[in-house]
């Protein structure tokens, strides 16, 4: 969730810090004046056993074993160890009060923030895929609050969270982490693990939580890709298939691999952009309004630009056409 900060450990671990400097603040005080001291075994004051007295003496357990009786050692215990037992209490109360109030402030946020949550993009993984699809979202003009990454990884999360984004930690294959991210309002899901197991799963579980979102997803083999299809990914992308290809491609035709490059950074150079076509019996070219058109989409098929089933348009039909960012 953004703006947390701080770690509950981190602060558990200072006010832990500051108990054991008062125990050894207590126990150093007593063995300094050791011979002010009694012992119920008749035996000197050890460094043990003063570091025992000051640990029942803080805590207000006070077992009388070990006692004050010299004028000096009773000086110590008002003046030194009454207040050092009164802050050990204030800091075990109020670590607890805090921790307490911590845990229904995050309750709050994290409510609040849900409310607010709705036709977001979800992306599970924060590696190198889900950072390039997550660059590639802003520079299409996707606001930054819109998009919630889930993540397992500390450092990766940290990355993100740094960058503004909304962060869920968690595994995206668990269902109550992507109910977290909200991805039954969300109106895209991102699907970026490492592996292609998870990437199968979590496809599966977000179809299953929203059957309508726009769901892409990444996997590296393409003996894989089907089951993604088939658990109901609308877009597959194969990354090593895909990498190899334009590998394969470059040493023939490294042109036709700079030109692919640069369409598929977004904002600048080349774009390829998708336009509706508002009425029947429009040609391509009118839809396209002149830019060169690479492909026609009816009914979520993809055809090519001189397929003649799609020789004359209908509305509700999309183009893909070839533009120069900022037409």
């Amino acid at each position: 969730m953004p703006g947390d900060s701080g770690s509950p450990l981190r602060k558990l671990a200072q006010r832990l810090g500051v108990a054991i400097a008062l125990v050894t603040f207590v126990a150093l005080s007593a063995y300094l004046d050791r011979g002010g001291y009694s012992d119920s075994d008749g035996n000197g004051l050890s460094l043990l056993d003063s570091f025992y007295y000051a640990t029942v003496t803080v805590t207000t357990t006070g077992y009388g074993d070990i006692a004050p009786q010299s004028e000096s050692a009773r000086l110590i215990t008002t003046l030194l160890v009454t207040p050092a037992r009164v802050l050990f209490l204030i800091v075990l109360v109020g670590t607890t009060l805090e921790l307490l109030a911590e845990r229904t402030r995050y309750a709050y946020r994290l409510s609040r923030w849900r409310s607010d949550l709705s036709a977001h993009t979800v992306v599970c993984g924060f590696g190198s895929k889900g950072r390039a699809a997550v660059h590639e979202l802003l520079a299409r003009d996707v606001p930054r609050e819109k998009i919630v990454i889930i993540e397992q990884d500390t450092d990766a999360r940290a990355r993100a969270a740094a960058q503004g984004f909304a962060v869920v930690a968690g595994d995206a294959t668990r269902t109550e982490v992507l109910c977290e991210a909200g991805v039954q309002d969300a109106v895209a899901v991102i699907v970026a693990p490492d592996r292609d197991d998870a990437a199968v799963l979590i496809t599966l579980t977000v179809r299953e939580l929203n059957p309508t979102a726009a769901l892409a997803a990444a996997v590296r083999e393409e003996e894989n890709a089907h089951l993604l299809r088939q658990g109901g990914a609308d877009t597959v992308i194969t990354s090593s298939g895909a990498a190899g290809r334009l590998l394969g491609a470059a040493t023939r035709q490294p042109d036709v691999v700079r030109v692919l490059e640069d369409l598929l950074v977004s904002g600048e150079g080349l774009e390829l952009i998708e336009r509706d076509v508002p009425r029947d019996g429009m040609s391509a070219a009118e839809a396209a309004d002149g830019a060169p058109i690479v492909a026609i989409v009816r009914d979520g098929t993809p055809h090519r630009f001189d397929d003649p089933e799609v020789a004359t348009l209908n509305a509700g039909d999309r183009i893909v056409c070839l533009c120069s960012h900022g037409d």
